[in-house]
């Protein structure tokens, strides 16, 4: 096996631009700030040198400080006009920075406390909340007057915090870590939220827990050991204000030792340093069995562990062309944040861990469960479409048309719902009578399929036609299964592929149970494509037909030269006593069959009597010509 093909086997891979940074060295501490995902590189506590680089932006910021002491953490506020540095458990000071990007020290202001502060977090350009052994307090900072305001607080005894940027929650434990509880931290703002009780015995510490949002949901993972000593992952769900955590899933590790966790596109991956692998999880694919006790859905790795695809790194070199090592993956030296980052101190290298889809289709065997998994991902339409070609072309066969009829319904279940959904808000907005009414908010899914996705991108590229129109018919019932209508687009595009194949009896099925989506404009496209076959030109006008188009059938039949066929439609209809005789009249003398015109004349004829009382045609009906004809024929004798 070469060695490209080997890396398709790997289904995680780390950035390929690392953000570089000075490595951790006697002289050298690094920080991490994941609120604004930026890197610190202090040297010599700041006396020679503070290296600020993002992995968001390119811009770095470098300054010095005197070393007042040996830093604990160190983070910008989100503006980045002020700096927060904690160098000790009762004090943290607050340096402003000016329009350079440089510190004013003789500006700082310093917060000294009696308790034991863990760790701050901004929660706005001005306001920082401390978590201390005593609870949060917010405090307000005003460079101009140079103080510090509290503006809220909450009291609780704290052992250990952990934090959760994107959603702005914190989780506080208590009572050695077998209560903890969540608590939102807001601009002037504490919201304390029903606690989590993990029950007599049981206990948890602070690398133990990981916070992340799951498919838009806050989440509380807690890596806990079973008595055979392997672990497992338990999810408690934040699913509401007022509701307390909820154990929602568990995940099985069958492992042992140290684990850590990334979140991937809401994918929740395992690293295990043991055996150098990670497993990957997905809370929103069913089948898995319940937890007894609490109704936990238990959840198997989606696939057997793998490593991560390795990595060369670029190190400087004496010659021109450099040079390129492998990196120690599953390091030590190691360190990860939420949601998908890696950093390892010691190379001075911060990456993302990202997904590798399309080795994931080739991993992952159980087609139906890959399409779960795929419509999940925020970049998976364009994988998910691969999936489907190959399924219906190059690898099909006739074992697959239950899995394909099943990949279907998925498909178009929440294809139903889309459109469901934007009529709900069509007619939400429609409704609204004041603007104080507020639209609700239509969820758009990650990857949606719809028809015009599924001609263009699958069903032009499947040559062989009675395969096609299998497919095609599944695809059609599937549609109708879920209330969708065909689209016009697609009915055409089915309509010139089952006629460029000759599939006449499979279009004809199509038609005869409303499959497509009939209207005149495609009943008039079929009637262009009738020289392909004479039944096409019948099969349209049936269309036409329940679709009460009668006007057209009368067009069509009397271009045909069937006038006496018009003719009989065309006196069920309303308003037949005021036919246009020449128009038919017309019709029937470019038939050149006498007995024709004789009909279509005599019916006139009768309708006249019928009407005024007497068979002649008036002058404004413009039929002296086929007058003279009628004549010519009874004179020669031809009726």
């Amino acid at each position: 096996m070469d060695r490209a093909s080997d890396f398709q086997h790997y289904y995680l891979e780390l950035s390929s631009e690392p953000v570089r940074f000075d490595a951790v060295s006697q002289l050298t501490n690094v920080f991490f700030d994941d609120a604004k995902q930026q890197v610190f590189a202090v040297r010599s506590g700041g006396a020679t040198g503070i290296v600020v680089k993002s992995a968001n932006d390119v811009q770095n910021i470098s300054f010095c400080m005197e070393d007042r002491g040996t830093i604990r953490s160190i983070k910008f506020a989100p503006d980045n006009q002020v700096l927060a540095v904690q160098r000790n458990e009762i004090a943290v000071e607050f340096v402003p920075f000016n329009a350079n990007n440089q510190p004013n020290v003789t500006d700082m202001l310093v917060h000294q406390g009696k308790n034991t502060i863990y760790g701050f977090v901004w929660v706005h350009d001005r306001q920082v909340a401390l978590i201390s052994n005593a609870g949060v307090e917010i405090f307000q900072i005003n460079l101009e007057k140079r103080t510090l305001k509290s503006v809220k607080s909450l009291n609780s005894s704290v052992s250990w915090f952990s934090f959760c940027p994107p959603s702005n929650f914190a989780l506080l434990s208590s009572n050695n870590g077998s209560i903890l509880t969540p608590v939102l931290l807001k601009p002037s703002t504490i919201t304390k939220l029903p606690r989590l009780e993990l029950g007599a015995g049981q206990s948890c510490s602070g690398r133990d827990v990981t916070l992340a949002q799951l498919y838009g949901t806050n989440a509380i993972m807690i890596l806990k050991q079973l008595q055979n000593r392997q672990f497992e992952v338990v999810i408690y769900l934040l699913n509401g204000p007022g509701l307390a955590p909820k154990k929602s899933h568990i995940l099985r590790l069958g492992q042992n030792g140290r684990f850590a966790m990334n979140i991937v596109d809401d994918v929740v991956v395992v690293h295990h340093q043991a055996t150098a692998t990670s497993m990957l999880f997905d809370i929103a694919l069913g089948g898995g069995e319940m937890d007894a006790n609490s109704g936990a859905v238990i959840h198997q790795p989606i696939i057997p562990a793998k490593p991560i695809k390795p990595f060369a790194l670029e190190v400087p070199s004496i010659s021109l062309d450099g040079k390129t090592v492998n990196c120690d993956l599953y390091s030590q030296h190691w360190v990860l944040f939420q949601p998908n980052i890696v950093i390892d101190a010691k190379l001075g290298c911060l990456w993302y861990v990202l997904l590798k889809l399309n080795s994931l289709c080739t991993l992952i065997t159980d087609r139906i469960r890959l399409v779960e998994f795929l419509l999940q991902r925020s970049d998976g339409k364009s994988a998910l479409l691969n999936v489907l070609k190959e399924m219906m072309g190059t690898n099909y066969s006739g074992t697959m048309l239950p899995v394909i009829e099943t990949v279907f319904n998925k498909l178009n279940a929440l294809y139903k719902s889309v459109l469901d959904n934007e009529l709900q808000s069509q007619m939400a907005l429609m409704a609204l009578s004041s603007k104080s009414q507020s639209q609700k908010h239509v969820v758009t899914p990650r990857v949606l399929i719809d028809q015009a996705d599924m001609y263009t991108a699958v069903f032009s590229c499947i040559t062989e036609a009675e395969q096609l129109g299998k497919i095609l018919l599944l695809y059609l019932h599937s549609l109708a299964r879920h209330g969708i209508a065909p689209s016009h687009e697609l009915s055409k595009q089915i309509v010139i592929d089952l006629v460029n194949n000759k599939q006449f009896d499979t279009l004809q099925n199509l038609l005869k149970y409303s499959a497509l989506n009939e209207s005149k404009p495609l009943a008039c496209f079929l009637l262009s494509l009738s020289n392909k076959h004479p039944s096409i030109s019948q099969m349209a006008l049936d269309m036409l037909a329940r679709l009460n188009a009668n006007e057209i059938i009368l067009e069509v039949l009397l271009e045909r030269g069937q006038v006496i066929e018009a003719l009989r439609i065309a006196k069920q209809m309303p308003g037949a006593d005021s036919l246009p005789a020449r128009k038919y009249l017309e019709a029937a003398f470019k038939t050149k069959d006498p007995l024709v015109f004789h009909s279509v004349y005599s019916f006139f004829q009768a309708k006249n009597i019928r009407v005024r009382g007497s068979p002649d045609f008036l002058k404004h009906e413009q039929c002296g010509e086929y007058v003279q004809h009628y004549q010519t024929l009874i004179s020669t004798q031809c009726l």
